[in-house]
């Protein structure tokens, strides 16, 4: 065998799989553990598309509050959904819930997933990329691909499966990533169905009355 116990150990931490498919992916690959990891990955994108349409019944609400001067200044609420109770109740799926409320306080998203983003915003976000790239100068050829390239960006700061996981000691990869992971890990579907973030302040208007009698 051209792996040890601990390599198997380490494959489960990093990819959340059980302990005979980190073993399986190990002899697969010879032992590579980042080819392993790699094939892992793709066993559990596969077998959550399987998944994807079962239903949610079930799931829980993750919430964070951050405080500042000793109040709460940002608050949020995520709903985690899954197919059923026992995965819901997991202290797993729990925590999952509350760092993705923690990374929306951060991060600030404004839509779950790519297709909630209206047709409108992305029509008038390509229009402004490409006259940018237009007024640096850019060449007819290559402009497609610097709107494809701006618009990636707009859905990686924006959109929340899109985004990097603020907490890269738990987890290197998107938001979206880490949730596919979890489906793969726990046997089901799941996905953030919605969220709602709340901070102090946020949208409120200010006058000017300097100067005023």
């Amino acid at each position: 065998m051209s792996f040890s116990a601990k390599d198997v150990q380490d494959l489960r931490k990093m990819t959340g799989a059980g302990m005979m498919d980190a073993k399986r992916a190990l002899e697969e690959t010879g032992g590579d553990a980042v080819a392993a990891a790699d094939l892992l990955r793709e066993k559990g994108l596969a077998e959550a598309a399987k998944r994807a349409d079962r239903a949610q019944t079930e799931g829980t609400i993750g919430s964070y509050l951050h405080s500042q001067a000793g109040r709460s200044v940002i608050g949020v609420l995520v709903d985690l959904a899954s197919e059923t109770d026992f995965v819901a109740k997991s202290d797993d799926f729990q925590q999952a819930a509350n760092d993705i409320a923690m990374h929306i306080a951060a991060a600030r998203p404004g839509w779950v997933s790519r297709d909630e983003v209206p047709d409108d915003l992305i029509t008038s976000e390509k229009a402004m990329f490409e006259a940018q790239a237009r007024n640096d100068g850019k060449p007819e050829n290559v402009l497609d691909k610097i709107v494809a390239g701006k618009l990636e960006a707009f859905y990686g700061d924006n959109v929340l499966y899109d985004q990097e996981f603020v907490r890269k000691e738990a987890f290197e990869g998107t938001v979206g990533e880490m949730v596919q992971q979890m489906a793969a890990s726990m046997g089901e579907n799941i996905s953030v169905r919605r969220f709602s973030r709340v901070e102090v302040g946020e949208g409120v208007e200010t006058e000017d009355t300097e100067g005023d009698e």
